[in-house]
């Protein structure tokens, strides 16, 4: 005979979870955690404690933010490949590599684009290379995800006000689904902030604490990932 409580947990296991896509803008995340290196130290000496979490596992990141009764169907990952210094390449591949060891992580790349500016005193030219397409390419999957039901609840990883059209579009198209901001260290926009359902969820060290990668990280039939040294946490002396 079936008791009471057996057929209440067997209920409770058999209850769908809502679907949770993370996007992830990773430039926005990125200089927001090396701000705040640079605020607990100096420019030229930042606290590289903080640089450590730089090796972030945006998937595990993600999961932490998670309630019990949801389930994370997807992380999207939307940077550009650097084109200035070797160093940043290298670290840029790295990292990239070992995000593609997370099955759930999908990245979606933009690109970098030299813009020809004037300086303002000598008037020559000079060339800076600005990020290209990630605003665009996380609003289009917002909304063809929220048309395509692909989740219940959005959790949008940037501080860049410029997505608040997208955030407009899903509330008004599907206004059943759920959009939670998540400000990276030193970001925020009340704009976006309005346009979600719930407090925005304030990405800090203890998140951050419990979402690194390991220092190592083991790939069958391809050569380990290390951790590149900037971004380990330094030895005591």
């Amino acid at each position: 005979m079936i008791t009471l409580g057996e057929m209440l947990s067997s209920s409770n296991r058999e209850m769908p979870k809502y679907k949770v896509i993370t996007y992830i803008d990773g430039f926005n995340l990125y200089f927001g955690i090396r701000e705040e290196a640079i605020r607990r130290g100096t420019i030229e000496a930042p606290d590289r404690r903080w640089y450590r979490y730089m090796w972030l596992n945006v998937d595990q990141l993600s999961r932490n933010m998670l309630n019990a009764n949801q389930e994370l169907a997807a992380t999207k990952y939307f940077t550009a490949p650097i084109i200035s210094s070797k160093g940043k390449q290298e670290r840029q591949n790295i990292y990239l590599d070992s995000l593609r060891t997370v099955p759930n992580i999908q990245i979606i790349l933009g690109r970098f684009q030299k813009d020809r500016k004037e300086c303002n005193r000598c008037g020559h030219p000079a060339y800076h290379p600005q990020e290209k397409k990630t605003d665009v390419n996380i609003a289009t999957h917002l909304i063809c995800d929220a048309l395509d039901d692909n989740f219940d609840t959005a959790i949008i990883i940037t501080g860049d006000s410029d997505l608040v059209p997208a955030l407009q579009t899903v509330r008004k198209l599907k206004p059943k689904k759920r959009l939670v901001v998540a400000f990276p260290p030193n970001r925020y926009s009340k704009e976006m902030q309005d346009q979600c359902h719930v407090p925005p969820i304030k990405i800090w060290e203890p998140l951050l604490r419990k979402s690194r990668f390991p220092e190592l990280i083991k790939r069958d039939g391809l050569p380990d990932l290390i951790c590149p040294p900037t971004w380990t946490l330094p030895a005591k002396p």
